[in-house]
C-alpha cells in the first residue's frame, strides 16, 4: 500500500516513528511534511495529503498533529475523504472495516508510540467489509 504521511510540529515526532514503522511492514511511504520541529499550520499539512489520495497517488494517508483533531477536521473537508480520529486499535478497525476510512488521524500529544504503531498496523491490515456499509457511505455523495 503507498501512504502518505504528514503532520504539523506537534506530530513530527510521531510522524516519523509511523513512516519508519511502515516501511518495515513494507508499504511505500510518500511523507509531505513537515519535516522539523519548526511551527506549520496544519491545514496546510492536511491538503497535502488529501490531494495525494484524492489524486490515486496514494492508497490512504495519515495525518498527526497534537491531538489529532485539527488534522481531522481540516481533512473532513476534502471532498471524497474520509479520516478517521483514533485513540486505539478498535475505532481503527472499525473505521476502515464500517467506514472504509482513507485517512488515519492520530494525536502525537495524547498517545504513546506503542498505541500509535498498533492503531497504524491495525488501520492498514484491516479490508472494507461493504454491504450494508457502503450503503451508509453512498449516502455521503
Amino acid at each position: 500500500m503507498k501512504i502518505a504521511v504528514g503532520s504539523d510540529h506537534g506530530g513530527f515526532e510521531l510522524k516519523e516513528l509511523v513512516v519508519q514503522f511502515l516501511g518495515e511492514l513494507g508499504h511505500e511511504v510518500e511523507s509531505v511534511g513537515c519535516h522539523s520541529l519548526e511551527s506549520v499550520d496544519y491545514p496546510d499539512i492536511a491538503e497535502k495529503v488529501c490531494h495525494q489520495v484524492q489524486e490515486g497517488h496514494c492508497e490512504g494517508g495519515i495525518l498527526v498533529c497534537g491531538t489529532g483533531i485539527g488534522v481531522s477536521i481540516a481533512a473532513n473537508r476534502h471532498k471524497e475523504i474520509r479520516a478517521a480520529l483514533c485513540h486505539e486499535a478498535f475505532t481503527a478497525r472499525m473505521s476502515r472495516e464500517h467506514n472504509n476510512s482513507n485517512v488515519l488521524c492520530l494525536g502525537g500529544r495524547v498517545i504513546g508510540p506503542e498505541i500509535a504503531l498498533d492503531i497504524v498496523r491495525t488501520w492498514v491490515e484491516t479490508a472494507f467489509a461493504g454491504g450494508r456499509h457502503q450503503r451508509r457511505l453512498d449516502m455521503f455523495s
